[in-house]
């Protein structure tokens, strides 16, 4: 009996032994064959970007969005169809009339023949329908919709021909010199060019100067007339830190992307182009983003991308040597879920690129320029001041607004020496009627920061129209029983309204606004000093009134800061969604 108990408990040990050493060898196995997966999988990937970096098609960059600098590029200035990469210039141009008020979300844009017979992708609208701006931003962003570009570039700029037009003339604005753009959506065109280093400062400019909307580039999906509409976008949501932008795909161009990150304090920008296929493009993103994290600044020292007049911009366009060559004229829409690849036309063929870089309208020549004082620079995206031309993009030129003359009663002054009595000459100070701007558009306060006014009379102000210390010259002390002296100026025609004498502010202004009473202007400065989490604790702040024909507005402003403060208030505020340019006082 013993025998056998002792019999099988050597067995149930030798069991236990045996099932031990067989799980060891299988998780060993397991263990190996895991590390080999991972050594293929890296393998498969290093290979893969190596093929890609190969293709003439591909480009690439990242840049550092809080020092400016460029941490990885690969033929970042060689010329690339953008193919719906175009869409963002399409959103910037409405992003500009939604910010400025000539548009709204909720405005119905019509649906011409034209937009509706454009290829797939879209979102299928009909001749004579309407769509809300709102509704289109989020087709073009997640279905990349070609026939709701077009109907936004016919709501801008009347045609998509125009539109392109003013696009190309944007472009230079930003500072995007090798761009050319022929149409709205990005179908195929032989003319229509970029870089990748164009597209990364249109992805920063679009966050710089549009921070409000800019948020719609992170729609993945959205419910459009009963049908759910998904988005072509795969890192959002799989990659931390990814807010957008936008994807596109030709043939002639291959898979492009444009990514933007934010983790932590830091912030990457980053462009491909040409890939061989969605999955290839978005895993070389990826890598791109992964690799270069580490090296990125975790304070903004940059300053916000703003807009240049393109007649001064000093325009270059590519030339042919390293232009790729088209593949195709006419190609499949943009967006499929896959396409074949063509080869490469003969390098011996003139390119369709060059020409397209040759056939940039010509900028305007400017009049010669007077000598005047040099225009306050506006910034966070406010077009910076300019002579009264038009705005780069826009049909529709800067106008000052009307500006009521106001009487203006001075207390005695007491002079060191003093001539004759004699009375002072009134002093006019009239500004022509113009045709009305809205109060808190972006046009009107870039002009008013440097308004075209007439000269004053010899020896009286400033010389520009606005009242200034008169010279000794100009008035004299009174005498001991004589009443004291005044000086007065004359109401412009039709209006003889009063006010105290204006009081001067120093350093950088910052405007949060231009309401109806000064009560809700004294409403917006405490919100937004509340809002500023104690950037203006230190700030003067005051209203101004301004009439504009026989309405008063109120603007609610700030003085006495830097223009790094100012600037760096403005983006804060900007934020919260409190409206807020700066201006040089």
């Amino acid at each position: 009996m013993l025998r056998t108990t002792m019999a099988s408990s050597r067995a149930l040990r030798v069991g236990v032994l045996g099932l031990v050493t067989l799980t060891t060898a299988i998780l060993i196995s397991d263990s190996a064959e895991a590390r080999r997966y991972r050594h293929r999988h890296v393998r498969h990937h290093q290979s893969q970007e190596t093929r890609e970096s190969d293709s003439p098609r591909f480009a690439s960059i990242v840049v550092d969005g809080n020092s400016g600098a460029v941490l990885a590029a690969n033929s970042p200035d060689s010329l690339r169809h953008p193919a719906s990469l175009t869409k963002m210039m399409t959103l910037y141009m409405l992003f500009e009339r939604l910010d400025s008020g000539k548009m709204k979300l909720d405005t119905e844009m019509p649906v011409s023949e034209h937009a509706s017979e454009q290829d797939p992708t879209k979102l299928g609208l009909r001749p004579g329908q309407t769509i809300r701006v709102e509704d289109a931003i989020k087709g073009v962003v997640t279905r990349s919709a070609n026939d709701a570009a077009v109907v936004i570039a016919e709501a801008v700029g009347g045609s998509e021909d125009d539109f392109a037009r003013m696009m190309t003339r944007k472009a230079r604005a930003l500072g995007m010199s090798r761009t050319v753009y022929r149409n709205a959506s990005g179908l195929p065109n032989d003319e229509q060019v970029t870089t990748a280093r164009d597209q990364s400062i249109l992805g920063r400019a679009l966050q710089d100067r549009f921070p409000r909307y800019y948020r719609y580039f992170s729609t993945t999906a959205f419910n459009f007339r009963g049908h759910t509409i998904t988005g072509h976008n795969h890192l959002l949501g799989s990659v931390e830190g990814v807010d957008g932008i936008k994807t596109g795909y030709i043939r002639a161009s291959g898979f492009n992307l444009v990514t933007s990150m934010h983790r932590g304090n830091r912030f990457l920008i980053g462009v491909v182009f040409g890939g061989r296929s969605g999955g290839s493009r978005d895993a070389i993103m990826r890598n791109l983003l992964a690799e270069n994290l580490a090296k990125a600044a975790t304070t903004r020292t940059v300053a916000a991308i703003t807009e240049r007049n393109p007649a001064n911009a000093n325009v270059e366009v590519a030339d042919a040597d390293d232009a790729p060559r088209p593949t195709e004229s006419v190609a499949a829409a943009s967006e499929p879920a896959s396409a074949a690849m063509q080869p490469s036309r003969p390098a011996n063929k003139p390119s369709l690129m060059a020409a397209a870089a040759a056939a940039l309208p010509p900028l305007p020549a400017k009049p010669a320029p007077q000598a005047k004082p040099e225009p306050a620079p506006l910034t966070s995206g406010v077009i910076q001041t300019q002579a009264m031309a038009a705005i780069p993009g826009s049909a529709e030129p800067m106008k000052p607004v009307k500006v009521k003359t106001v009487q203006v009663k001075a207390g005695q002054i007491k002079l060191a020496a003093a001539g004759p009595a004699q009375s002072a000459p009134p002093i006019t100070n009239t500004i022509p009627s113009r045709n009305e701007v809205a109060e808190t558009s972006n046009a009107m306060m870039a002009r008013a920061a440097e308004p075209d006014m007439p000269p004053q009379p010899a020896n009286f102000g400033t010389g520009k129209g606005i009242l200034g210390v008169l010279p000794a010259s100009a008035v004299q002390a009174p005498a001991p029983a004589a009443p004291q002296a005044v000086a007065s100026i004359e109401p412009s025609r039709n209006q003889t309204s009063t006010a105290k004498p204006a009081i001067a502010h120093t350093g950088w202004i910052v405007q949060v606004g231009a309401l109806a009473s000064e009560g809700e202007a004294k409403e917006r400065i405490d919100l937004a000093r509340n809002s500023a989490r104690g950037m203006l604790s230190k700030a003067d702040p005051f209203t101004e009134s301004v009439a504009k024909g026989d309405r008063k507005f109120y603007r609610a402003r700030f003085a006495g800061l830097e223009r790094d403060q100012a600037e760096a208030v403005c983006r804060t505020l900007k934020r919260a969604d409190i409206s807020c340019i700066t201006v040089r006082n």
